[in-house]
């Protein structure tokens, strides 16, 4: 099967511009588009959310997906990435017409795919290095990092009388937590503080 895609973001644009696109390079290559898959969504919409999606999971080994541009596909290198890598575990090609891409099982297209694999890994470890370095300044300045000190500690000083009655009546932990719908944890440490 050979499928033609359309993207645009908006009702105010026109998609018939890809069409015409896609259907001059298939008639240059004397290549009949089997289906059109046509959509207007953001970019920014996931994947799931988008008639792409499922047109990804219904693909077969020899299918051919024709875009306009590669950025018809994804907002991101990483989501076109990711795209990439399923047709080509799948056995289809995606093309390109404006980047000239025939994206398939060949040699030129796996060191494409590897390239795009190794900016996205490239991006993942400075998105975690920037991460670590922004909760370490948040740290050094002092802050808390996490849930607020004292929430659960608020949460079971309305009921100190009734604890410490279980208590003295020698119910165990586990129970009292249980009837008073918390965790053990929470209770041993208001336990700790409180009595």
């Amino acid at each position: 099967m050979i499928y033609g895609y359309t993207r645009v973001s908006t009702e105010l644009q026109n998609i018939e511009n890809q069409h015409h696109e896609i259907l001059t390079f298939a008639n240059m290559y004397k290549i009949k588009i089997n289906q059109w898959v046509d959509e207007v969504i953001s970019s920014r919409k996931s994947l799931k959310e988008r008639r792409l999606g499922k047109l990804l999971k219904h693909l077969k080994k020899g299918d051919i997906l024709i875009a306009s541009e590669l950025s018809r596909l994804g907002r991101n290198l990483l989501e076109v990435m990711g795209i990439l890598q399923s047709c080509l575990e799948k056995g289809c090609q995606i093309w390109t017409l404006k980047e000239n891409y025939k994206l398939g099982a060949d040699i030129q297209s796996k060191v494409l795919a590897f390239a795009f694999s190794l900016a996205a890994e490239i991006e993942r470890q400075l998105i975690s290095q920037r991460t670590k370095e922004s909760l370490k300044r948040v740290k050094d300045e002092g802050k808390h990092l996490g849930r607020p000190f004292g929430h659960s500690y608020k949460k079971l000083a309305s009921k100190h009388d009734k604890i410490k009655e279980l208590l003295e009546k020698d119910v165990s932990k586990t129970e009292i937590a249980k009837l008073l719908n918390c965790s053990w944890i929470t209770l041993h440490r208001y336990i700790q503080k409180a009595l």
